[in-house]
C-alpha cells in the first residue's frame, strides 16, 4: 500500500483544519478518547455541533485564536491508501511554516472560501506550491453551503484560479466544491450539488496518481556514516550507511564517489544484517564497495551510468528566509545538503518576489518570510541536482554559524 503525502493551504478561516477534521471524522479515523476530548471542548460551531478543527489545532494559541500557526501532521488510511496530512498555516506571518510542511508533499489542497473567491493569499499559496515543485494541486472551493451551493460561484472561482495560475506551470490542477462543515463532497458525494459530476475528496485522494521526480531513476546515495567496526571478526570491514534518495542500486553496479570522482563497484548491499541484491529509493542500507576509497560523511555515491550531479562551488538558488534577523551579506553561513555541511557566503541578492502579485522586486537583503533568488559561493565543491529533478539533492538549508539556527531554505536550479 503506497503513501500519499499532502498539505492543506488557504487563507485564515477558509476551513483547512475543519476539512481535515471532517475527513478524519467521516472515515472513522479518530480514537474514542480524542472524540470524547473534542466533545468536551469549549469550542463549538454556531449550530452547537463539535468544532472538528480542534483535531489539528494543537497549540494553545491556535485553540484560543481559532487559527493555524504551526504545521500539524495527521495520519490515516483506507483500504486503498495510507495518508500523511500536513495542515499548514495560511497567514503570511507563517510562510516559513508552510514551506516546511510543503517541502515533502506529493499533492497540495488549496482551499478557497466560496464567498471570497481568489484573493491575494490564494495567489501566494499557489506560488509557494509551484516553487516547491508540487506537481498536483487540488482546489477545494469550501463553504459552498454559505452560497446556497451555487454552481455559478464555483465556476467563477475555477476560471479566476486557472487564469492566474497559467504563468506558474503547475502540471495538474483539479477542482472540487465542498462544505467541510456539513460534509458535502468530503467522503461521500453531496446531494446538494447535483450539477457536480466529479469525485468526492476522499475518492480523489485514493485514486490520484502521483508521479515521482524526474531523477527518481538515477541512483543517489548521500553517505551519512562510515561503518568501521575494527573488531577481530570484522577487521577489514568498511561500509557506507545512508538512505537512497533516488533510483536504485544493485550488487555489481558501477558507481562514482563525489566530489572525488573515483569509480568503483558495489560488492554488498546490507539491510538489518541481511544481504540484498537490490535496494531502491527510500531504503536505508549499507553499501560496501570493491575498492577502499577515501569516502566520508557528506559525500555522494551515484550511479555511473546515469546523469551526473552538478559539481560546483558557485550556486544559484531560490530562497525562503526563515529568521527574524535579516540576511547579512558579510556573514559566513553554513549550507547543509543532506549530510554535507559547507561554509558559504551569499554573494548576490538578485531579487525578491512579491508573492501577492508574483512580481520581481529589487532587493539587497531578505527579512523574515521573504522569498527570492540569490547566488552563493561555497568553500567546498558540492554535488547537487536541480530541485525540479530531485528534491533531496536539489534542496538545502542555510544555517547561521553563530546561533546554529536554520535561517533559510534553498532550492537549486
Amino acid at each position: 500500500m503506497d503513501i500519499l503525502k499532502f498539505i492543506t493551504a488557504g487563507s485564515v478561516d477558509d476551513g483547512k483544519s475543519t476539512l481535515i477534521g471532517r475527513l478524519l471524522y467521516d472515515t472513522d479515523s479518530i480514537l474514542e478518547d480524542q472524540l470524547e476530548a473534542i466533545r468536551n471542548a469549549n469550542r463549538k460551531n454556531d449550530d452547537g455541533t463539535v468544532d472538528l478543527a480542534i483535531l489539528t489545532d494543537g497549540l494553545k494559541a491556535e485553540r484560543e485564536q481559532g487559527i493555524t500557526i504551526d504545521v500539524a501532521y495527521k495520519y490515516f488510511q483506507t483500504d486503498k491508501r495510507k495518508f500523511i496530512i500536513a495542515d499548514t498555516p495560511g497567514h503570511i506571518q507563517y510562510t516559513r511554516n508552510m514551506v516546511t510542511g510543503a517541502s515533502g508533499a506529493d499533492l497540495a489542497i488549496i482551499l478557497i472560501d466560496a464567498r471570497k473567491g481568489v484573493i491575494e493569499q490564494t495567489i501566494r499559496h499557489t506560488f509557494l506550491v509551484s516553487l516547491l515543485q508540487i506537481q498536483h494541486v487540488l482546489v477545494c472551493v469550501n463553504k459552498m453551503d454559505m452560497v446556497d451551493y451555487d454552481q455559478l460561484a464555483f465556476d467563477k472561482i475555477k476560471d479566476d484560479y486557472l487564469r492566474f495560475s497559467e504563468k506558474l506551470s503547475i502540471p495538474s490542477i483539479d477542482f472540487i466544491p465542498v462544505s467541510a462543515l456539513r460534509g458535502d463532497n468530503i467522503v461521500d458525494k453531496s446531494t446538494n450539488m447535483s450539477w457536480y459530476n466529479g469525485p468526492s475528496l476522499l475518492h480523489f485522494l485514493e485514486t490520484v496518481e502521483v508521479e515521482k521526480g524526474k531523477a527518481s531513476n538515477v541512483g543517489r546515495f548521500p553517505v551519512q556514516w562510515v561503518v568501521r567496526p575494527q573488531t577481530d571478526e570484522l577487521h577489514d570491514y568498511r561500509g557506507y550507511a545512508g538512505r537512497i534518495v533516488g533510483g536504485e542500486f544493485n550488487v555489481g553496479d558501477e558507481v562514482v564517489s563525489l566530489p572525488s570522482g573515483f569509480r568503483t563497484s558495489i560488492t554488498h548491499i546490507e539491510l538489518n544484517n541481511e544481504q540484498l541484491e537490490t535496494a531502491a529509493e527510500g531504503q536505508s542500507v549499507i553499501l560496501r564497495l570493491k575498492d577502499d576509497l577515501d569516502i566520508s560523511r557528506g559525500d555522494l555515491i551515484v550511479s555511473a551510468n546515469g546523469e551526473s550531479p552538478n559539481l560546483t562551488k558557485d550556486i544559484e538558488a531560490s530562497i525562503c528566509w526563515m529568521d527574524v534577523r535579516p540576511l547579512d551579506l558579510s556573514q559566513t553561513y553554513l549550507l547543509q545538503v543532506n549530510s554535507k555541511v559547507s561554509r558559504v557566503k551569499v554573494r548576490d541578492v538578485h531579487h525578491k518576489i512579491n508573492i501577492n502579485t508574483l512580481d520581481e522586486v529589487e532587493a539587497d537583503s531578505f527579512g523574515l518570510n521573504d522569498i527570492g533568488r540569490v547566488s552563493l559561493r561555497s568553500a567546498d565543491e558540492l554535488a547537487i541536482d536541480s530541485y525540479v529533478n530531485n528534491k533531496a539533492t536539489g534542496g538545502a538549508i542555510l544555517i547561521d554559524s553563530r546561533t546554529n539556527l536554520t535561517v533559510g531554505a534553498l532550492m537549486f536550479d
